[in-house]
C-alpha cells in the first residue's frame, strides 16, 4: 500500500488528472539523491546542435528508458535556433496494430495545457482586456468564489499555482463513457467551487482548479468557449491544425493507444466538464515543436506576434520563490527539481492523464527546447530530463558543501509542530527538535535530520534542502521539502489547541483529540464539548477514517477507498454503534501496515479481525487504556463498543505519526 500510494504522488508531481491504475512501475528510482557529473570542457556539447548526434544521443536514451518504464511509444522533438533539430517517434503508437509513432502522432498533453492556458490570459493582458492583479471575480461574469482571508484572488495567483483553495483538484472527474458527451464548463465551475482558505499567492500548491478557473475567465471575458477561443487564436496562428481542446473523429484516428503499467491496454477517458483548461488538450510532436518555437522566438511565429515579448518574459521569469535558490513556478511553468537544471535556468510543465505523459521544457537563455508524449503515465519524462542536461548542459562545478548554523531548543519551537501538505490531506509531517536539530519525519520517506543553513534554510542528510516560510504575520506558517513527492505543494503549519472543555488537561487522549480537531478530521460534538466517552456510528467511524486517511480531496480515489474500507467487514450496519475490532479492520484496510513485533491476543477477537487487530497491536497503534499483560499478552477488547477517545488514539497514531517499530 505505501509502495502504490508512492507512485501515485511521484504521478501527482507532473498531473493534470490524477490517474488511479496506471503507475510508474518503480516509482522508488525517483526518490533517491542524483548524482550529477560534472562536465570537463572537453565534455561539454554546449547544446544540441548537431542532428546526427543528438538522434544517436536520443536513440540511446530512449532505448533504455522505455524499456525501465514498459513504455511502448514515444514522440520526442528538439527545437534549437528556431528550427526543429530532431522529431522522431520511438516504438507503437498502437502495438496490436503495429502502428509506430511518428510525428503525426496525437497524444493527450494533459498538463501541458497549463502553459496554453497561461498564453491564453497574457494575450488579454497584453489588449488591455484583462489586469493580472485585478480580482479574478471580475472576469467572472457573476460566479463567486468563496474567500475567507480578506485578500482578492487574482489571474496572477491563478496562473503560479498560489491560489489558496482548499480543494484545488475538486473537478477531477474522468469516464470512459464522458468521451462522447458534453459538460459544460460554467455550470460544473459554478456548482463545485471551492473556497480559498490560505492568502493569494502565499504558498504554492499544484492547482488544477485555479487553471480552470482561468481558462473560464478567459472564455467569459472574450465571449466564446474556451476551445474556440484556442482554436481562433493560439492554435490557427501558430499552424498547430492537429492540436484541439476536444476531441474530435480526425484525431481521435490518430491517437495514440492508452497503456497501463505492465501493458495493458486501457480505454481513453473523457472528461467532466469537457472542456479542461488545466489539462485536456490533445496535439503532435510537429504541432508542439511550433508552440517551442513561438516560445523561444519571444512570442512571435513566422514574423506574427502571437504574444509580446513581455507577456512571454513574463512566462519564462520565475515568479514563487520558497527560497531565493529555489525557483517554483513562472505564469504556467514550473521548475521542479532543481538538482536537475545543472545552474541553467530551465522552465518546464509536464502532464499525465490515463495512459499518456507529456513533458516540455524550455532553456529561453539556449534557445533550446524538447518536448516529449508517451502512451503510459509514468514518470519516464524525468529520466530524459535528466539524461539530456547531463548530456548537453552537465553541471561545470562541484555544488559547494553547505555550511550550518547552530539551532537552539528555544529557536526551534518556532518550526516544531505538525504539518499537512496544502494539496494532499493524507500527506502529515512531523518537526521536532533534538541535539541542535530539527527531526521531520513523514509518511513516504521516513526519518529526517535537518541542519540549519539560516533560520529559513534547512538541509537534511542526503544534502537535499528545505525551506520554512512565514505568513504575513511574519510567523513561521509552512515547510517546501525540495524532494518527491512532497514537492507538489508547500505543507501548512497546523494550530493545535485545546477547545474542549469536557477533555481534562491529564488526559491520556488530549493529543489525539486536539490533533484530529486541528486537522478537521474529527471535529467535537460542539465548539466546546468533545464526548470523549460517547460511542460513534459504523456510518460516523467510516466518515471521519476517510478523511483522517486523507484521500478525500481527491475525488477519483473516495469510491476506491470506500470500497477498500469495507473489505472483510462483516454485517455492516450503518446506523448501528461500531466495535474497536470492526475500527481495526477498517484502518488496516486502508493503512496496511505491516506487522511488527510479535504479538499475542487475549481477550475474545473474532476470527475475521484478528490479522488486522493484530497488525495494528504489533506496531503500536492502539488506544492508552490497552494494556499489556504479564505474560506479555495483549487483550485489545476487540468487542467492546469504541468510545470517541479510543478512536482519535487509533486515527492519530494510525496516520499521523510514521516512525513505527520496524517490521522483523
Amino acid at each position: 500500500m505505501e509502495k502504490m500510494i508512492y507512485t501515485i504522488l511521484a504521478v501527482l508531481l507532473l498531473s493534470t488528472t490524477i490517474t488511479t491504475a496506471c503507475m510508474a512501475p518503480n516509482g522508488a528510482s525517483v526518490a533517491a539523491p542524483v548524482n550529477i557529473p560534472v562536465a570537463s570542457e572537453k565534455a561539454s556539447l554546449e547544446g544540441p546542435r548537431d542532428a546526427k548526434e543528438l538522434e544517436a544521443f536520443a536513440d540511446g536514451v530512449f532505448a533504455d528508458k522505455m524499456k525501465k518504464f514498459n513504455t511502448v511509444g514515444s514522440n520526442f522533438v528538439v527545437v534549437a535556433g528556431g528550427k526543429v533539430i530532431l522529431s522522431k517517434g520511438y516504438g507503437y503508437a498502437d502495438k496490436g496494430k503495429k502502428i509506430p509513432v511518428d510525428k503525426n502522432t496525437v497524444f493527450q498533453i494533459g498538463s501541458v495545457t497549463k502553459s496554453f492556458t497561461a498564453l491564453a490570459a497574457m494575450q488579454l493582458v497584453d489588449k488591455g482586456k484583462m489586469d493580472l492583479k485585478h480580482d479574478i471575480q471580475e472576469y467572472l461574469g457573476g460566479i463567486k468564489v468563496p474567500n475567507k482571508t480578506g485578500k482578492k484572488l487574482t489571474m496572477f495567483d491563478l496562473l503560479t499555482y498560489s491560489s489558496g483553495f482548499d480543494e484545488p483538484d475538486i473537478l477531477m472527474e474522468m469516464h470512459p463513457e464522458y468521451a462522447n458527451k458534453y459538460f459544460p464548463m460554467k455550470k460544473y465551475i459554478a456548482s463545485n467551487m471551492p473556497t480559498v482558505v490560505r492568502p493569494p499567492g502565499e504558498a504554492y500548491t499544484y492547482d488544477n482548479f485555479g487553471f480552470m478557473l482561468a481558462g473560464y475567465a478567459v472564455a467569459n471575458v472574450t465571449g466564446m468557449s474556451y476551445s474556440k477561443y484556442m482554436e481562433k487564436n493560439i492554435f490557427k496562428p501558430l499552424g498547430m491544425n492537429s492540436t484541439s481542446v476536444r476531441f474530435t473523429p480526425q484525431l481521435l484516428s490518430r491517437m495514440a493507444a492508452h497503456y497501463g503499467p505492465t501493458g495493458e491496454l486501457i480505454p481513453l477517458d473523457g472528461f467532466k466538464p469537457t472542456e479542461k483548461p488545466e489539462g485536456g488538450i490533445v496535439s503532435t510532436a510537429d504541432d508542439m515543436a511550433k508552440y517551442l518555437i513561438m516560445h523561444l522566438n519571444k512570442g512571435k511565429y513566422k514574423g506574427k506576434e502571437v504574444v509580446s515579448p513581455k507577456s512571454i518574459e513574463q512566462m519564462h521569469t520565475y515568479q514563487l520563490f520558497p527560497d531565493k535558490e529555489f525557483p517554483v513556478t513562472t505564469i504556467g511553468f514550473e521548475g521542479y527539481f532543481k538538482e536537475k537544471m545543472n545552474n541553467q535556468h530551465v522552465i518546464l510543465k509536464g502532464g499525465n492523464v490515463t495512459g499518456h505523459s507529456s513533458l516540455i521544457v524550455i532553456l529561453p537563455e539556449k534557445n533550446t527546447a524538447m518536448y516529449m508524449s508517451y502512451n503510459n503515465d509514468s514518470m519516464m519524462s524525468l529520466d530524459v530530463y535528466e539524461e539530456f542536461m547531463n548530456h548537453y548542459y552537465p553541471r561545470k562545478s562541484e555544488v559547494p558543501k553547505s555550511t550550518y548554523a547552530t539551532l537552539s531548543k528555544q529557536q526551534a519551537q518556532d518550526y516544531v509542530g505538525l504539518y499537512q501538505n496544502t494539496r494532499i490531506a493524507a500527506l502529515r509531517t512531523k518537526v521536532s527538535y533534538s541535539d541542535g536539530k530539527l527531526i521531520m519525519e513523514t509518511g513516504t520517506s521516513g526519518k529526517h535530520t535537518l541542519k540549519m543553513i539560516h533560520p529559513l534554510l534547512f538541509e537534511d542528510e542526503s544534502g537535499n534542502k528545505l525551506t520554512f516560510n512565514k505568513n504575513e504575520a511574519g510567523h513561521i506558517a509552512y515547510l517546501y521539502y525540495m524532494q518527491l513527492p512532497d514537492l507538489v505543494a508547500y505543507a501548512q503549519k497546523i494550530n493545535i489547541d485545546s477547545p474542549f472543555s469536557d477533555v481534562p488537561a491529564n488526559s491520556k487522549y488530549i493529543s489525539y483529540i486536539n490533533n484530529l480537531n486541528a486537522l478537521e478530521v474529527m471535529s467535537g460534538k460542539s465548539a466546546n464539548l468533545f464526548d470523549p466517552k460517547g460511542t460513534m456510528t459504523q456510518r460516523e467511524f467510516s466518515e471521519v477514517l476517510l478523511r483522517a486517511h486523507g484521500w478525500y480531496k481527491q475525488p477519483f480515489m473516495i469510491e476506491p477507498n470506500k470500497k477498500q474500507m469495507m473489505a472483510g467487514l462483516r454485517n455492516y450496519q450503518p446506523n448501528s454503534p461500531i466495535t474497536r475490532q470492526m475500527a481495526a479492520v477498517m484502518i488496516q484496510n486502508l493503512k496496511q501496515v505491516e506487522p511488527g513485533i510479535k504479538v499475542k491476543l487475549s481477550g475474545e477477537t473474532d476470527a475475521w479481525a484478528v490479522k488486522a487487530v493484530t497488525a495494528l497491536v504489533s506496531q503500536g497503534i492502539m488506544d492508552p487504556n490497552t494494556k499489556i499483560n504479564v505474560d506479555g499478552s495483549i487483550d485489545f477488547r476487540s468487542k467492546q463498543l469504541l468510545k470517541r477517545q479510543e478512536a482519535s488514539a487509533l486515527l492519530d497514531q494510525a496516520f499521523n505519526y510514521y516512525t513505527l517499530p520496524i517490521s522483523h
